[in-house]
């Protein structure tokens, strides 16, 4: 490829790394080792002069671009004025502008309050929190192949042990999984998939047991498995009649990346709480829960809050991220790329043997292999890299790649990505 200067990685990438052996710990893994100097819509320029098309966003974070106009304006501008105060002790006005964008932007029209925290797994946490507060029950509930975190409730939470919670327990008790739906395996429609989970709550935990019912609508780091239609609203309407709440983990999913502000949005289901990160910000840490007020306004003051939670140059990004996504429309976007994606991936998949599925909604899109190994994802990732194309495997068996390129990717980059890709996938 004309954009690589080097190879992958280059001389300057590989002293770098050197120094990285002596500083950074060994736990901490990245999947090609090219260190970045700067980027641009759908590409990342490495310290060699190499432009890598990104097909990965940061995982699902860099949704609006790298970096997007708003958002460092965004971040400049606030930057020059203070950094932070901590909301809890001096509060700003960004926060609550953030904070009204969540609540007209999640899914249902009722009234609702957020609350901003750091990360996806804090929200997750909090959220975990806020359910056992109001409810008074313990148990949680949560799904096979789901991801929701690394601390250590949320560890508990995830269900891959590998990497991510190998030797790390004991974990947070009262964490309880049930069957996911999972067509491609499964054979399932949704209502029987439902029924199928439902069945294993009320045997295993007991509705009257349970504060919470946390899923992804659809599974990130399992696999990008969109349930089969039916599975979503069944699970909801269940958690209504028994008292739990439906908790919606759209960390990945959310703003925009599935062709709709959030995934729930596809059928209709309203939860009572919903957790953001990812691509909230544009690239700065933030994430939030956002809620139906009679639930969030149930916590004790000073219940909720972190010393930089919902900090004012994260803040900042956001407004200037949802700005972007506004402007630019970039569900429509999202909607494009993925007409463009499954037609290549499809065509691709007429040709080869080793293709089990191609799925997704929206720039989430995936491709999951025949044999239940890492070995051919992790051949077809390594193909990808060296050419240039930074693609992401997950999956619980590690035989899934996954595309999340950004929203504003040009159609020419969008389709050399594609074109490097097929050609991994048929050698």
């Amino acid at each position: 490829m004309t954009r690589l200067r080097t190879a992958i990685p280059g001389p300057k990438s590989l002293e770098l790394q050197a120094r990285r052996k002596g500083a950074v710990a060994a736990g901490v893994g990245s999947t090609l080792p090219t260190y970045i100097d700067s980027a641009d819509d759908g590409l990342l320029i490495d310290v060699d002069g190499n432009q890598l098309i990104d097909l990965g966003s940061g995982i699902a974070v860099t949704n609006v671009g790298n970096p997007a106009p708003a958002v460092a304006e965004a971040v400049h501008a606030q930057i020059d004025r203070f950094s932070h105060t901590c909301f809890m002790i001096t509060p700003y006005e960004s926060y609550l502008d953030v904070c009204e964008a969540l609540n007209e932007l999640t899914p249902g029209d009722h009234e609702k309050r957020s609350v901003l925290f750091n990360s996806g797994a804090e929200a997750v946490e909090n959220a975990v929190k806020i359910a056992r507060h109001v409810t008074g029950r313990q148990a949680v509930v949560v799904f096979d192949h789901g991801y929701h975190g690394r601390t250590n409730l949320t560890m508990a939470l995830t269900a891959k042990n590998m990497p991510y919670k190998h030797r790390f327990g004991p974990f947070a008790p009262e964490v309880y999984r049930v069957p996911a739906s999972y067509p491609l395996h499964d054979g399932l429609t949704g209502h029987e998939a439902a029924q199928k989970a439902i069945a294993a709550i009320e045997k295993q935990v007991g509705a009257d047991n349970t504060a919470a019912v946390v899923i992804e609508p659809i599974q990130g780091e399992g696999g990008f498995i969109a349930p089969a239609e039916g599975f979503l609203p069944a699970i909801a309407e269940w958690c209504r009649e028994r008292g739990v709440l439906f908790v919606a983990d759209e960390i990945q999913t959310g703003f925009c990346r599935t062709g709709s502000w959030f995934a729930l949005d596809h059928e209709g289901v309203v939860p009572d709480l919903i957790t953001t990160a990812k691509g909230i910000a544009g690239g700065l840490p933030l994430a939030a829960v956002t809620g139906r007020a009679e639930i969030m306004d149930a916590v004790h003051v000073g219940g909720l809050g972190g010393t930089y939670g919902g900090n004012p140059v994260a803040c900042a990004a956001a407004l200037g991220a949802i700005r972007t996504m506004r402007e630019r429309d970039l569900n429509a976007a999202a909607r494009r790329i993925e007409e463009t994606v499954l037609t290549s991936l499809r065509a691709i998949a007429e040709k080869t043997d080793i293709i089990a599925d191609i799925r997704g909604r929206g720039a989430m899109l995936a491709i999951e292999f025949t044999e239940r190994t890492p070995d051919v994802a992790a051949r077809v990732a390594k193909a990808c890299h060296e050419q240039g194309v930074v693609v992401l495997t997950c999956g619980t068996y590690g035989n899934v790649i996954r595309l999340l390129p950004p929203l504003v990717i040009p159609d020419d980059l969008l389709a050399e990505g594609l074109d490097v890709l097929e050609g991994a996938l048929l050698a």
